[in-house]
């Protein structure tokens, strides 16, 4: 009988990046062929929001992470309960901050 070989991708992580890095605030944008997402960190008090981290997408893998979100939060919200919405705030350019 002949072995099947793995196909699980076998991954590393150095301490800095295993640590994360916190956001409140995402900014999207695309053209016709990425997605770029800046997440930041905007402070209640303050007037400017940093940038954190930078992710380029490519449509595909935009809508695979759309699809795989989705499917984790209905887990989620099955084991603790609904996410509860709060009201929106205004944002700083219409609809392209999610927070």
């Amino acid at each position: 009988m002949e072995e099947k070989e793995s196909s699980a991708i076998q991954m590393e992580i150095d301490e800095t990046t295993a640590e994360g890095i916190y956001s409140n605030v995402a900014l999207i944008r695309h053209s016709e062929s990425e997605f770029i997402i800046d997440f930041m960190f905007f402070q209640p008090q303050g007037k400017k929001a940093k940038i954190r981290s930078r992710i380029i997408l490519s449509p595909v893998h935009a809508k695979r992470i759309l699809f795989a979100m989705k499917e984790n939060i209905t887990k989620y919200e099955a084991k603790f309960g609904q996410i509860k919405e709060p009201a929106l705030q205004p944002q700083i350019h219409k609809q392209e901050y999610y927070n």
